[in-house]
């Protein structure tokens, strides 16, 4: 009875942990706007790919400006030859300035829809130079430079510290391991633990150990360009 009460607890244990993991992902214009994990870390991947095809979505618009087009043609030319999620977010923003929202508005939505700073950036040096008629062209490139440069130091971060991350994953992975091993090796001995409140208790202690074990590695290890 107490065995199966524990495998119950358990079931719901990794049951309540999944649905956490997964339950508020919500998909609303190209874009994941959950508050789970899951959601964070797909917002947070589609965002990456984003920031970094704007070098050369830059780029392209900066071309297109060269060859006599105008901004709107230009956003044209990122949708015809950009990839997801570039093309994307700025089909989307030409379709909605087709429907009648203003460029600045259009311009906003898009900012604050794909949460870039490096795009945040971009939109306002748009709108400034509209304003007060400066070169797009060299404020494209300028701002392409930059961000290319702080991707080749984010690049090099990152390369430093995958020992680290490395480490991380061998010392949280390493209890369930041995666990595993001493269950098939030994089963008379681990079964007992397995299934008596003293050894769930240790269970979870260790569990909670690792998992702030693993928060503080990647706390350490986390370095913001």
């Amino acid at each position: 009875m107490l065995g199966w009460t524990i495998v119950l607890l358990f079931a719901l244990c990794f049951g309540g942990i999944a649905w956490f993991l997964v339950s508020g992902v919500k998909i609303k214009a190209g874009w994941q706007n959950g508050q789970s994990p899951l959601a964070r870390y797909l917002d947070a991947r589609r965002r990456a790919k984003f920031d970094a095809q704007l070098p050369e979505a830059l780029a392209t618009m900066s071309n297109a400006l060269r060859a006599g087009f105008s901004i709107s043609q230009a956003f044209d030319s990122v949708v015809e030859q950009g990839e997801a999620p570039m093309s994307e977010e700025f089909a989307i923003l030409q379709q909605q300035m087709k429907v009648g929202m203003s460029f600045e508005t259009a311009l906003d939505s898009l900012s604050r829809r794909v949460g870039s700073d490096d795009l945040t950036l971009i939109t306002t040096a748009i709108l400034v130079s509209r304003k007060t008629g400066g070169n797009v062209t060299e404020i494209f490139d300028r701002i392409s430079e930059t961000i290319r440069g702080r991707m080749r130091i984010e690049r090099k971060v990152k390369s430093l510290t995958a020992q680290g991350r490395l480490q991380g994953v061998i010392v949280s992975l390493m209890p369930l391991f041995l666990g595993v091993v001493m269950t098939i090796i030994r089963p008379g001995l681990m079964l007992p633990f397995l299934t008596s409140a003293t050894g769930v208790l240790c269970i979870v202690g260790a569990v909670a150990l690792v998992v702030t074990g693993w928060l503080i590695i990647r706390k350490i290890i986390k370095i913001d360009v």
